[in-house]
């Protein structure tokens, strides 16, 4: 009975061992804050590993395998691999957003304090906008746009060129303002007070 046979098994292992390694250290006091906190960083790295996946694997993979003559082709990746990746990218961005939002309210910055960049929290308020503005482009953009170009939904030839650009876009947005958003989620951390 090997847990690494299956994901379920694996990341229940991983919660375990994480668990026996704040108990063994002791140093680590799990507080309301601090859970939250690690479910929210665990949530966003799914997300944005998926997003850093999309743009520096798999676009350019399916344009490789579109542009072999003779290939494979993308049909495999498009069939297979990302409905699966856009079905944990979604729910990713979800989960990363509500935690976050539980973790600004734990910790005591407040939601309000941080979307009004009041009081403080104008690092982390930052990056609690662009995270936001990252999950409309997700739900907005990216997904039903991407629901269309895998033929998930019915679309017509001329409806799939025109939701190419709006996908690939939104994601290359996601991508940039990942950046200065890991920032303001770390520096906030690490801010002194005014």
């Amino acid at each position: 009975m090997n847990p690494l046979t299956s994901i379920k098994g694996t990341i229940i292992s991983g919660f375990v061992v994480a668990i026996i390694i704040a108990v063994l250290v002791g140093g680590i006091e799990f507080q309301a804050w601090s859970f939250v906190v690690w479910l929210h960083v665990l949530a966003g790295v799914v997300w944005i590993g998926l997003l850093y996946y999309f743009n520096f694997v798999q676009v350019p993979g399916v344009a490789a395998a579109t542009a072999e003559e003779g290939g494979p082709g993308p049909g495999a990746i498009n069939k297979h691999v990302a409905p699966r990746a856009l079905l944990w990218f979604r729910w990713g961005a979800v989960a990363t957003w509500l935690t976050g939002a539980a973790a600004l309210e734990v910790m005591g910055t407040g939601l309000l304090n941080a979307f009004t960049l009041s009081n403080g929290a104008m690092v982390i308020g930052i990056g609690s906008w662009l995270g936001t503005i990252m999950l409309f482009n997700v739900w907005v953009l990216i997904w039903p746009n991407q629901k269309k170009i895998l033929g998930i939904v019915e679309a017509t030839d001329e409806e799939k060129a025109k939701a190419r650009p709006v996908a690939l876009m939104a994601s290359r947005t996601n991508t940039l303002l990942s950046v200065p958003m890991l920032m303001c989620m770390v520096g906030h951390m690490h801010q002194l007070p005014i």
